[in-house]
């Protein structure tokens, strides 16, 4: 391949600028474009944010001799990762992350586009006002492109004017959690609550996410007695969200996407299941609905991937999520469900807090608060642990760019495609690393996430964001200049 000019180090620049790229109009090229129909040898050509063409190796015509060049050789030029499951608490708990930390850390980790979740935010994002409040926390403080989703829950759910004015105010869907959440402005709602908003949600053809798991016992207790089990087990924290819990609040949901068919109540209306954990009934209940011709889909994480319940040492409560991390052998099955195309699409959940809320020297599994810290490290994980499954550029595209587009409604976002925004990731899957103290991460409270200590591979080169350069090797644009997503 002939190209004009090659790039090695590109200096930050001046405060200025949105871009560590100082052009409007470039190629960038390597030996495997990631494209909607394979990958390529080639090169993608980049104008004023837009990809206006994409150019195999054998056709590349001498056109591109008036545009500068950027070669990254045998590096992955793919679309950037869409992240619809993050929760950056901004506003109200920026202590915890923030849009600022949260997004730097998205963008040297590939993620060129998060939603953000209503939730661990102050207030929570249920209502057109407090959606006003999060956009304004964004604009300006962003690095990656970042659209809202909203909160369904038993106020709103009963009203339906107020539902209506927080999908009209841009909000790209609706999150509920069928358990205690944990924060106090977002109860949980019950199917009742859900089968109430799902005709609206037709009408606006956007999606409910739902946490699915539904308390089992009588007196609403998620935790043993104090004193039963080791709380320093994470044995005894599992015994308190069985797999059983996501099987019954998935039985519920069933029963209304049946509403969501060709013809039904609720018809344009779609549920996604987010985090699945358990691979077993859970997931064979979800297949088969999916079978009856309902819109559903559903999502895992890279904890859920990468761990298993088995080896998680006693005290450290960096693992402790909800659903939680299951056995080896629900993980296995996992990797199945993900590979046969059960599993949709990929999140990160990415749930951060203040170090001592994570009890870490306690190392109290049922007293610390919940939440996997990983946006920064969901490629490299993802590659990582799926090497030994054989999985594909393809593959990944698939789950962390394409499928999370289409839930979205992000019609310009998701695949290397000419049109579409030039939201991409260029990275090294052969070049490993050690997530240590010398390992530049930007997330606000490495200590807490349950990856740091870990060997992985897929080093993150460049993150472009619509066109700008945001992410070169642990340096970002000296501007935030990436937007705020609305449902227009």
């Amino acid at each position: 391949m002939i190209l004009k000019k090659v790039y090695g180090f590109i200096p930050q620049l001046p405060s200025s600028d949105c871009s560590l790229l100082p052009h409007n109009h470039y190629w960038i090229a390597s030996k495997h474009v990631v494209t909607p129909n394979g990958t390529i040898s080639g090169a993608v050509e980049i104008k004023q944010g837009r990809i206006i063409s994409i150019v195999a190796e054998e056709n590349w015509h001498v056109n591109s001799w008036f545009t500068t060049v950027v070669n990254y050789g045998e590096a992955v030029i793919m679309p950037g990762f869409i992240d619809v499951h993050a929760h950056l608490d901004d506003p109200g708990r920026t202590e915890w992350e923030g849009f600022p930390s949260g997004t730097k850390a998205a963008a040297a980790g590939g993620v060129t586009t998060l939603i953000d979740m209503p939730l661990n935010s102050a207030p929570s994002t249920v209502s057109e006002e407090a959606l006003k409040l999060k956009v304004q926390a964004a604009e300006g403080r962003v690095y990656v492109d970042v659209g809202f989703w909203g909160g369904l829950v038993p106020e709103n759910a009963e009203n339906v004017t107020s539902l209506e004015r927080l999908l009209d105010a841009g909000v790209l869907g609706l999150k509920s959690f069928m358990v205690p959440s944990g924060i106090n402005d977002f109860p949980m709602t019950t199917s009742a609550h859900i089968k109430e908003a799902l005709p609206t949600l037709a009408r606006y053809r956007r999606p409910l996410l739902v946490h699915a798991e539904v308390l089992l016992d009588h007196d609403g207790k998620l935790e043993p007695e104090d004193g039963a089990d080791n709380a320093r087990s994470y044995s005894t924290y599992l015994k308190t969200r069985p797999a059983s819990m996501e099987e019954a609040a998935i039985n519920q949901l069933i029963t209304l996407t049946k509403e969501t068919r060709a013809g039904g109540s609720a018809e344009g209306a779609h549920l996604h299941i987010v985090h699945l954990s358990d691979a077993r009934t859970s997931l064979n209940l979800i297949k088969e609905a999916k079978q009856r011709g309902d819109s559903i889909t559903v999502e895992t994480c890279p904890h859920y991937l990468a761990f298993a319940a088995e080896d998680i040492p006693d005290g450290d409560t960096r693992f402790k999520c909800a659903p939680p991390i299951r056995d080896a052998a629900n993980k296995e099955k996992l990797w199945d469900a993900l590979l046969e195309g059960d599993i949709d699409m990929l999140s990160s959940d990415h749930s951060p807090a203040v170090p001592e809320m994570k009890l870490l020297d306690e190392g109290d599994f049922l007293k610390a608060w919940g939440g996997i810290s990983s946006l920064q490290f969901v490629l490299p994980a993802t590659w990582t642990y799926g090497r030994k499954y054989g999985i594909t550029f393809e593959q990944l595209a698939s789950w962390w760019s394409e499928k999370p587009a289409k839930l979205a409604g992000l019609t310009t976002k998701g695949a290397i495609a000419i049109g579409n925004q030039a939201d991409i990731v260029v990275w090294e899957p052969d070049v490993e690393f050690d997530l240590d103290n010398g390992y530049p991460v930007h997330i606000k409270h490495p200590s807490i996430s349950a990856y740091m200590g870990s060997r992985l591979a897929g080093k993150v080169l460049a993150t472009f964001v619509r066109g700008n350069l945001v992410h070169k090797e642990g340096n970002h644009a000296s501007l935030a200049c990436a937007l705020p997503i609305l449902h227009r």
